[in-house]
């Protein structure tokens, strides 16, 4: 594996594994260990398969963007969904990460006697990562790479300490209801975004479909391997009731698993990862989204271009960020639609229309009709879920 396919699977990783994976197993809490770790393996398989759809759909009409191939290939309804299902999705993603990060930031910084508010902060976090992600994927690249690194080290060490502790009866604990495992789709399935990502990986890469496959699901087999980890180490440590006598705080969670741990630097080590966890998961979503912009408003690819290009990016969420702090919060509640738009129904129905209306081609999916049909079953069936729990008809985890 070469140095920049190392570069874009730890990028896939670092896209993927954002602070909200210390909280998965509090979110979770209620379906038990068999039940989630059967919807994550389930729902990496679909990611994994989805991402090489699009691959397929981009190879075959030499389109990298999704709203493109929208447009080839469903016409101007099909670019017009897809186009909004993008900007919200990842307008809405930059927005959270700059209000997290910001707030992480005056922590840290207050930690060590300075004082900054947390506009200021809002500032420093996007001048900070934005202009890293101005600057180009190269940069962005070496940067996350750096982060991932520090990050598996942390996970690494945190998970040699806490998994000999974990007791197995724990591990086998059930949903307590029924609709929970239904209502953990939408939850589980967010956990394994990163599909705004693949255009940048594709520009960066070129089109090989065996460094793409490779990329793609080493890049999102990562993750899994870290979250089931994670599972089997805070569920079989702290079993189903006390995650949810926690009442679902992390930091709660953390200081209760700090209590259990002979280690004085678990609290200091466990936030550092949520810090670099947050900024890469930011600069995987903000690479996506500034590319996107880019080729919609056409911008030049040099330094006054790509200037443009960041103030388009970044300005609208750094706004939301700094005056609506709690604005996003419904919108990051049908996030999950919007992923499962972008990142299922739409990969199944480009290849769909690619296969019927072109030759076949040197890269097909694996899997065949039988695949895209559970594939786009699956889409629909999230994109229900997440309604019916927004709408109140499914308890929500």
């Amino acid at each position: 594996m070469n140095t920049k396919t190392l570069g874009c699977t730890l990028l896939i990783a670092g896209t993927t594994i954002g602070a909200g994976m210390l909280a998965l197993p509090l979110a979770s809490s209620s379906l038990g260990g068999p039940a989630t770790l059967a919807l994550m393996l389930g729902l990496w398989a679909l990611m994994a398969f989805t991402a090489m759809l699009q691959v397929e759909a981009s190879l075959s009409t030499g389109k990298w963007y999704l709203h493109q191939l929208a447009d080839q290939l469903l016409g101007p309804w099909g670019k017009r969904v897809a186009s909004f299902c993008i900007l919200m999705l990842f307008y809405s993603l930059a927005s959270a990460y700059i209000s997290g990060g910001s707030s992480l930031l005056v922590q840290a910084l207050a930690d060590v006697g300075i004082s900054f508010s947390q506009g200021q902060a809002a500032w420093a976090f996007t001048l900070l990562f934005g202009g890293m992600v101005c600057i180009g994927t190269k940069q962005v690249d070496y940067l996350n790479r750096l982060m991932f690194a520090v990050k598996l080290v942390i996970m690494v060490a945190v998970l040699a300490l806490l998994l000999p502790r974990a007791e197995g009866q724990h591990l086998l604990s059930l949903p307590l209801g029924q609709g929970l495992l239904l209502a953990g789709l939408p939850v589980i399935f967010t956990s394994f975004g990163f599909h705004g990502s693949i255009p940048s990986v594709m520009l960066y890469l070129g089109d090989c479909p065996k460094r793409l496959r490779r990329v793609f699901v080493w890049g999102s087999a990562l993750p899994l391997i870290l979250y089931v980890l994670w599972q089997v180490a805070i569920l079989g440590l702290l079993g189903q009731q006390s995650l949810l006598d926690n009442g679902g705080a992390l930091d709660g969670l953390l200081a209760q698993i700090g209590h259990l741990v002979n280690w004085p630097l678990f609290n200091q080590a466990m936030h550092l990862f949520a810090d670099l966890a947050l900024a890469t998961s930011f600069l995987g979503v903000t690479l996506g989204l500034f590319d996107f912009m880019a080729k919609v408003s056409k911008r030049d690819d040099n330094a006054s271009g790509r200037l443009q290009t960041g103030l388009i990016t970044f300005v609208p969420p750094l706004l939301f960020a700094l005056y609506f702090p709690q604005g996003f919060i419904m919108a990051l509640g049908y996030a999950a639609i919007a992923l499962a738009i972008l990142a299922v129904l739409l990969p199944v129905a480009l290849v769909w229309q690619s296969r019927k209306q072109a030759e076949p081609h040197h890269y097909r999916a694996p899997g065949g009709v039988l695949a895209l049909g559970v594939a786009g079953a699956m889409g629909v069936l999230i994109v229900g879920v997440q309604l019916s729990v927004s709408l109140g008809l499914l308890p929500a985890l």
